[in-house]
């Protein structure tokens, strides 16, 4: 019997943006590539692009990279620098504060719970005048520019693509992508808009993969299997819409729903998150990793280990070694 194939992606950033060190990544296990676009254009990528083209070549591997579109994705807006969130302290969120979409503005009301960065600073909304909002923080840590924002219990829709997405998607074919990641998708029609955009930009033959991270993603995997090619369980996000506790049981049901019905999945966040910092990872994510090939996945994919980790290549060894394992 055949083995199946597995796919190991890795996330590019400043700390493997460099055609060495994507050539040892290659040379490690790595088939794949993501590029995020949330803070930069894809044209501002081409000679990243070009860096991975020439390692993998180098390596005789045909690889797969993947941009991530803004998609409706919440964030907050731009602005200089790092912003020092101390706990207990109270900032304001809007207007002569962390800037903040109006769109986003209108749903949030005093009581609500804040969380931003992918939940890494909690905080609570103290009062509001309708242009902006004073928080305080519970939970503290560094913000920069562009980071994602949620607010607890609620959904909050925009268009599923972008004016920057479609800019993007225009560049996409000349650069070599192979596919798009669509994050947060919602429903059924999210998807058709997507590949409707895919197609006039010239990129009907990439990839779409579907990132389910929140609830009504979850509530309608099933209507998306016929119009996307994978299913991405993105755990950071999907993670700040339940109680952590619930995260591997639903892991777990999507899963089985796509290995039921013959669709791909891949499993990314937190894969080997320790690994940022550490050589080695610890026990509990390796054993992370080997059950997500347990339980059917197609492809697994590490973020910051090696977009800003001290380790990238060693991340990418630690990554495809245990999925070699997991498949014997």
């Amino acid at each position: 019997m055949e083995k199946r194939r597995v796919d190991i992606y890795g996330t590019l950033g400043p700390s493997c943006d460099d055609p060495d060190v994507l050539k040892e990544m290659f040379e490690a296990g790595m088939t794949g590539i993501r590029i995020n676009l949330s803070h930069v254009s894809l044209l501002e990528c081409r000679q990243s692009i070009s860096g991975i083209h020439l390692a993998a070549k180098a390596c005789g591997v045909k690889p797969e990279i993947l941009i991530d579109m803004q998609g409706p994705e919440l964030r907050i807006g731009r602005f200089p620098g790092e912003i020092e969130l101390a706990e207990g302290s109270d900032f304001f969120l809007g207007e002569s504060g962390i800037p903040l979409d109006l769109k986003i503005m209108e749903h949030i009301e005093p009581g609500d719970e804040i969380l931003l960065d992918d939940g890494r600073i909690l905080a609570g909304v103290e009062q509001k005048d309708g242009l902006s909002c004073r928080i305080r923080i519970k939970r503290g840590g560094k913000l920069t520019q562009r980071k994602s924002i949620a607010v607890v219990g609620k959904d909050i829709f925009l268009s599923p693509v972008t004016a920057d997405d479609i800019s993007n998607l225009k560049n996409a074919a000349e650069l070599g992508i192979t596919g798009v990641m669509q994050p947060f998708v919602r429903s059924r029609d999210d998807l058709i808009t997507v590949r409707r955009n895919m197609e006039e930009c010239g990129c009907a033959d990439m990839k779409l993969f579907a990132k389910i991270e929140n609830h009504a993603g979850v509530m309608n995997v099933e209507s998306y299997f016929d119009v996307c090619d994978e299913i991405i369980i993105a755990r950071g996000d999907l993670g700040n819409s339940m109680p952590l506790w619930e995260l591997p049981r639903v892991q777990k049901e999507i899963a089985a729903k796509c290995v039921g019905c013959g669709k791909p999945f891949m499993v990314v966040t937190q894969m080997l998150t320790s690994m940022e910092n550490k050589k080695v990872p610890t026990r509990a994510e390796v054993s992370d990793i080997y059950n997500a090939i347990l339980d059917g996945a197609s492809s697994v994919m590490v973020t910051g280990e090696t977009a800003v980790g001290k380790y990238p290549v060693e991340v990418i060894r630690y990554l495809s070694n245990t999925v070699r394992e997991a498949l014997r």
